[in-house]
């Protein structure tokens, strides 16, 4: 719900579709930079601290292992409208009261759903700490929904897809391309559900969503900030501690079949100024496919992609001028299958069909003639450095590590990831790009202007 109240941020990495966002690779590296401190409740809560003083600030977040991807076929956006409602009050809060006592305690609270999981957040001062457990806790057990509001909600969720998708062609031509990279995983269906079935979500439908998924023994409790993690633990325990477990059902995911036949879109919109044009390949990601390519795809990413130092910046946009922009992203921490891509947008005068054949130029030139040990090592660095970056939000901490072990990873995991960077070699690189570059498992996309429309610089 993208509102001052409540952002339901539909991550699809925040859009996984969308390359602009921070990139999923670079929050699991964190763990030896924040030395997470974590326990278990007895009714299965995980629990992870993360101490920072430098701040009088902490950020609490729930993260609950459920996301769009689980959702009942014929029900999407069901996960995204629970997330909605759960702000509509439970049995000792009203719709709105739980968000106006935080406001009122100096605080502010948001929530997210992305294809793998759903989380909450509050950011108050430390000695407010107690009180956001108090009303996470009970949201998680109490829920109450009341007919008028559900049906209302529903409306702004409705009108939430008008907005950002119906009224968008480049959101619209997103959700053709994310059908069109998978057959079969959910990760074709768009977080926010299709138009029509939203329509037809209901009350009931999203409380059997809540009593499945919901529990403490399904979820994970980050805390950072200016905190003690005896103090986090005594609290954990007071508000969450009593809140019984479930008989959980293990998340059904099913399997994506081989891509067999490259595939190709091409849209035209009067909407759009400047074209653009992408491609997607079929990629392992930590959990899923040939895992052991995952951390030589960050590095691939950072050498062929990953910013203005990389060999697609420089060739199309530096050295040619054939681009404005050209890059590459890749998602490692996707439960289901992931995908390495690129994106690029053709100067004035330069067609798609030119700007295609450039990047594949330097896609078979890496094929061809690999990477060099130097590129390697400083690809190396600058993904290195990111991790130690990040150290200086106060929220950055509790996202890493809630997205990372809410989509089956371990503590251990994010703090041997820039170990696990280090030991990548040149031969893994080349072994990596042999693996995800073969045309028939791609999807290749061009936006395009309505012929006559194309924006003059």
């Amino acid at each position: 719900m993208f509102n001052l109240k409540k952002n339901s941020t539909l991550i699809k990495g925040l859009f996984l579709v969308t390359v602009f966002l921070l990139p999923i690779w670079i929050t699991s590296a964190m763990g030896e930079v924040f030395s997470p401190k974590s326990f278990d409740l007895k009714n299965g809560l995980k629990v992870v601290v993360v101490v920072d003083h430098r701040a009088p600030v902490v950020t609490h977040m729930v993260w609950y292992k459920v996301g769009s991807a689980d959702e009942p076929v014929g029900q999407s956006g069901i996960a995204h409208f629970l997330e909605h409602l759960m702000f509509k009050g439970t049995k000792r809060f009203k719709p709105g009261e739980a968000s106006k006592i935080i406001s009122k305690n100096g605080g502010n609270e948001n929530a997210f759903t992305s294809f793998d999981y759903t989380a909450f957040y509050q950011t108050v001062a430390p000695g407010k700490l107690g009180l956001v457990m108090d009303i996470e806790s009970d949201r998680m057990q109490n829920l109450q929904l009341e007919d008028k509001d559900v049906i209302a909600e529903r409306d702004v969720v409705l009108e939430e897809r008008r907005t950002r998708t119906d009224n968008s062609d480049a959101a619209l031509f997103r959700e053709q391309i994310a059908a069109a990279m998978y057959l079969n995983y959910p990760y074709r269906i768009p977080i926010i559900g299709w138009a029509d079935e939203i329509r037809a979500l209901t009350k009931e439908m999203a409380l059997k969503f809540y009593e499945r998924w919901y529990s403490p023994n399904n979820a994970i409790l980050v805390v950072a900030g200016a905190v003690d993690p005896g103090e986090v633990k005594r609290l954990a325990a007071k508000y969450f501690g009593a809140i019984p477990a479930k008989n959980l059902n293990l998340r059904n995911r099913v399997e994506e079949p081989p891509q067999i036949a490259a595939r190709r879109l091409t849209m035209e919109s009067k909407q759009v100024g400047q074209a653009s044009w992408s491609r997607r390949y079929s990629a392992p990601s930590y959990l899923y496919g040939e895992t052991k390519h995952a951390f030589a795809l960050q590095v691939l990413n950072e050498i062929i992609g990953g910013g203005a130092t990389s060999r697609l910046y420089q060739s199309l946009v530096v050295d040619k001028s054939l681009a404005v922009a050209a890059g590459s992203w890749y998602r490692a921490e996707s439960i289901g299958p992931s995908v390495f891509g690129f994106y690029a947008s053709p100067q004035e005068g330069v067609s798609i069909e030119l700007l295609e054949k450039s990047i594949d130029r330097e896609i078979r030139q890496v094929l061809k003639d690999g990477v060099t040990k130097e590129e390697v090592r400083a690809a190396i660095t600058r993904l290195q450095r990111t991790a130690i970056f990040a150290k200086d939000s106060v929220t950055a901490p509790a996202r890493i590590i809630g997205s990372a072990l809410a989509s089956g990873r371990s503590v251990h995991d994010i703090e041997d990831w820039p170990n696990k960077i280090s030991e990548v070699v040149k031969d893994d690189v080349i072994a990596a790009a042999e693996w995800v570059f073969r045309i028939n498992r791609s999807v290749t996309a061009a936006l395009l202007p309505t012929s006559g429309t194309q924006r003059k610089p």
